[in-house]
């Protein structure tokens, strides 16, 4: 057998959503662990996609992306925070938004630059930063309420610091920032050459009226940073795998001289069809309360049980302490839910570098009534 070189990533295995996803698929369990909806997307996106194959559009896109759907994307961002990005050249449409993350971070990481970022973290930051020989600094935000102290993020700071992730809404706590955290990260930022890549692919599932404070609604942090989105988050089409990136002109060449030997482009119909699809706002304008319906349905078929239900400002996920319930890691915990009770969760360790372990785990409500309402009556049982 060749003996191979060491491994870039020696610290990565299979991702914890794979592994919980394959334990309820294994126990017949109700899989509130993986971030995908158990629903369809509306049939007349799905009507748009049949009409574009049918077309004839089956060939490359434009390694940018399309301009149709570019230009939907700038109205949509310049409606929403009052921002003007060229939909041509400060826009490319992405494989999805983590394609986007991974393009960003290769485009502007080299060996030894220093990356911020805030734990719980979505799993793909750390080893992307580590990939392009980055060296990662963690600020943890603590149960139950994952605030920031800024204070101890600027002490992070050095002249190696070359990029700050910020994730918002954050994926898996649920929190956004406010207009104090913003104002704090201007400050940080101001008269240095960081950069910011702003992972806001839940910006339109924000609830109980808040507002969703875009990094491109501040021109002193939009000239410097990289908006990730997704569509699949937007239109219940995760498995489509397109989002987009947005920055200025000056980003967005160097972010695109990597993302064209990365996948060059995206798929066509689909594209099509969402800038047709998107031509009407209110497919996405009335996405919160969507979602804000299955979050309150939840929290409320949990609230008389020993779950504590930690705050869930955005995203599609509720963050639950169970403390009160057993004394068991959550890693532990949340097999055991899966096996014993058929609820599939994901610890929220799996967010920490160092396994960070206060009793949480994430459930995501992505799913149907009826999805729901048996994965209640399991948890009402504990």
């Amino acid at each position: 057998m060749i003996q191979l070189p060491l491994s870039k990533l020696s610290n990565v295995g299979t991702t914890i959503f794979s592994q919980m996803t394959q334990l309820a698929n294994e126990n017949e369990a109700i899989n509130l662990s993986q971030g995908f909806p158990d629903f369809m997307p509306d049939p007349e996106l799905l009507n748009y996609v049949d009409h574009f194959i049918k077309k004839g559009f089956n060939q490359y896109a434009p390694m940018g992306g399309m301009i149709g759907l570019k230009e939907e994307i700038a109205k949509k961002i310049e409606s929403a925070h009052q921002a003007v990005y060229h939909p041509d050249l400060e826009i490319t449409v992405t494989a999805g938004g983590t394609q986007a993350i991974f393009t960003a971070i290769a485009s502007f990481i080299k060996k030894d630059d220093e990356v911020i970022i805030f734990e719980p973290a979505y799993d793909c930051y750390e080893p992307t930063v580590e990939l392009f020989g980055g060296i990662v600094k963690r600020f943890e935000m603590k149960a139950p309420d994952y605030e920031i102290d800024w204070d101890t993020v600027k002490n992070l700071v050095t002249e190696k610091t070359r990029m700050i992730i910020i994730n918002n809404p954050n994926n898996p706590a649920g929190k956004i920032l406010k207009e104090y955290d913003i104002q704090q990260l201007i400050s940080i930022v101001k008269d240095t050459s960081i950069l910011i890549l702003s992972d806001e692919v839940y910006e339109n599932i924000i609830f109980d009226g808040k507002p969703h404070l875009s990094i491109c609604k501040y021109p002193e942090l939009k000239e410097r940073s990289l908006l990730v989105a997704s569509f699949g988050k937007l239109f219940h089409v995760t498995g489509w795998k397109i989002g987009y990136c947005a920055a200025p002109e000056n980003l967005m060449n160097e972010f695109r001289k990597v993302h064209q030997f990365n996948v060059f482009s995206v798929n066509t119909p689909m594209q099509l069809a969402l800038a047709e699809y998107m031509k009407n706002p209110h497919h996405y304008k009335g996405l919160s309360a969507f979602f804000q319906e299955k979050r309150d349905f939840l929290r409320q078929g949990l609230s008389n049980t020993s779950f504590e239900l930690l705050d869930c400002e955005g995203t599609y996920f509720q963050a639950l302490q169970y403390n009160k319930i057993s004394d068991k890691r959550d890693i532990d915990f949340a097999r055991e839910l899966t096996i014993t009770h058929k609820v599939a969760s994901v610890p929220f360790s799996s967010f920490y570098q160092n396994k960070r372990d206060e009793n949480v785990i994430r459930l995501c409500f992505a799913k149907k009534q009826e999805t729901l309402e048996k994965a209640i009556d399991n948890l009402c049982k504990i």
